[in-house]
């Protein structure tokens, strides 16, 4: 008989507090033999692949949600991809999960569904949902309230969103100003 593992909210903050606390030991170590917390990777400091996985869920079904990107979102192609392409949903998370361990510095390899012109190019993937800088925007602030969410410390929320605005160019390719 296996075991059912269940990953709680409690289990991920638990996660990201070790690695918070983990991350503040060793700066403070640091201090005295020149090695520092931000030595290790992101992904290391966010808590690896599960606590990634956990805020990827999290932060899709908020994106699903989200009233300027989501279902009822003013963009056709977004309000037709979150309403009728919902069965895709958990593939979506698993990709996104796969594209941050690989972004964040982790062992895992994203490979995309429709490549860009980068190994982590977005481009094709979004460019005929036609999004918009703001709404890249009002998806970032979602994933910062994610984020916030799970308490992941300042220094690593501002990498994660960082590491996501640094493709903004990408996924609003498709977007033509009316």
């Amino acid at each position: 008989m296996t075991e059912a593992v269940s990953i709680t909210r409690r289990h991920v903050v638990a996660g990201l507090t070790l690695t918070a606390a983990s991350v503040a030991a060793l700066s403070v170590a640091g201090r005295s033999t020149g090695a520092l917390a931000q030595d290790k990777p992101l992904y290391e400091r966010l808590g690896g692949v599960f606590a990634i996985a956990a805020v990827v869920d999290h932060f899709s079904d908020a994106v699903v949600a989200n009233p300027i990107v989501g279902q009822n979102s003013e963009n056709p192609q977004l309000k037709e991809w979150h309403t009728s392409n919902l069965g895709r949903l958990p593939g979506l998370k698993f990709m996104r999960t796969l594209w941050v361990c690989e972004v964040s510095g982790g062992p895992f390899q994203f490979s995309p569904t429709k490549p860009g012109s980068t190994p982590l190019g977005l481009e094709e993937a979004h460019r005929d949902l036609k999004i918009s800088p703001a709404e890249f925007d009002e998806v970032a602030a979602e994933l910062g309230r994610t984020l916030d969410f799970f308490e992941v410390p300042e220094a690593e929320k501002n990498e994660v969103l960082g590491a996501f605005a640094a493709h903004k160019d990408e996924v609003t390719a498709g977007y033509v100003a009316s």
